[in-house]
This record gives C-alpha cells, sequence and structure tokens, in this order.
C-alpha cells in the first residue's frame, strides 16, 4: 500500500487532534512543531481536512484547529481515501471483479489481490483514530486488524516502515 507523504502528514496531524482533543483548538503551529511537519503545508492538508469535514477551523485567540467528530468515530480509511485516493495498490475492488471473471488464466493471481485490498481495507475501515492512540505495543492482531484478548505477550514488532512516496508541493 502507498500512502503519500501528504497522506502521512494528514494522519500525524489529526493523530495530534486526537491527542489533545479535549483541550479545543490547536495552532497549526503548535501541531507542526510537535510532528516536525512544514507548517505552509500543513496549512494546505488542514484546508482539505476541513473542507471534508473531518476538522474545523476556531478563530480567535484560542483559535486553531480541533477534529469535528470523537476521534472513535473518524476511520483511517476515511483519513487515506480524501488526500491519497483508493486504499489498494491494485486498484478498487470492482476492476478486480472484473478482471477475475474475465481473465481466467489470471484468476487465482487477481483472487489473492482482492484478498490482500479486502484485508488492507477492513484494518482501516476498522481503526479509528482514538484506536491508534488507545493502543499500545503489541495490542495489534495483523490477521484480524483487532486488539488482541486476553493476556498480552510482550512481542517486538516486526514490520517493515513504510515507504511513503515524494510529492512535490509547488
Amino acid at each position: 500500500m502507498k500512502v503519500s507523504q501528504k497522506g502521512l502528514y494528514a494522519l500525524q496531524a489529526m493523530m495530534v487532534l486526537t491527542r489533545r482533543y479535549t483541550q479545543g483548538a490547536i495552532r497549526i503551529r503548535d501541531i507542526a512543531y510537535e510532528e516536525n511537519l512544514p507548517e505552509k503545508f500543513l496549512e494546505l492538508i488542514l484546508l482539505e481536512l476541513k473542507n471534508a469535514r473531518l476538522v474545523e477551523s476556531v478563530r480567535g485567540a484560542k483559535g486553531g484547529y480541533r477534529l469535528r467528530r470523537a476521534p472513535s468515530e473518524i476511520p483511517l480509511s476515511e483519513i487515506i481515501r480524501l488526500i491519497d485516493g483508493p486504499l489498494a495498490p491494485f486498484g478498487d475492488a470492482d476492476q478486480l471483479r472484473i478482471l477475475i471473471d474475465r481473465d481466467t488464466d489470471h484468476r487465482a493471481l487477481y483472487k489473492v489481490f482482492l484478498e490482500v485490498r479486502d484485508a488492507a481495507a477492513e484494518i482501516l475501515e476498522n481503526t479509528t483514530l482514538a484506536d491508534l492512540i488507545n493502543r499500545g505495543p503489541g495490542d495489534f492482531h495483523l490477521k484480524t486488524g483487532r486488539r488482541k484478548s486476553g493476556k498480552k505477550k510482550k512481542v517486538e514488532a516486526h514490520v517493515l516502515p513504510m515507504a511513503a512516496q515524494s510529492e512535490s508541493h509547488s
């Protein structure tokens, strides 16, 4: 899955707004400083998030940005789709289903791509901003996309960092 630099910045900004949800509006400068993000680029991202009604701006001395809905009501999929488009690198599910029906020689391959797409979408649609903030290390079950239940075993994660696509900002 490819997430652009802009997408990563949007997610990082939304995480700041989630962590500080009860504190009211947060200034762009504070978000940028806290996450080490370029302030001018962050302004454009927050404007896009505002136009999509994920955040709202507040004017005045205590102005800034805040989440428009509770963090538990904002799935990661909504943010990623807004900024970067479809969730999966294999096209949308409908395109894959058409390929499965038409290309019998490669049907098994396209079915695997569809399963990957569906699994990624399910995890991102069922993980909210609140989940990210409340989740501790080792709490996430990769296969189901849900929190592990029962006794927690401290296990070091062996997940490669997500490579972000570079994007021009002109």
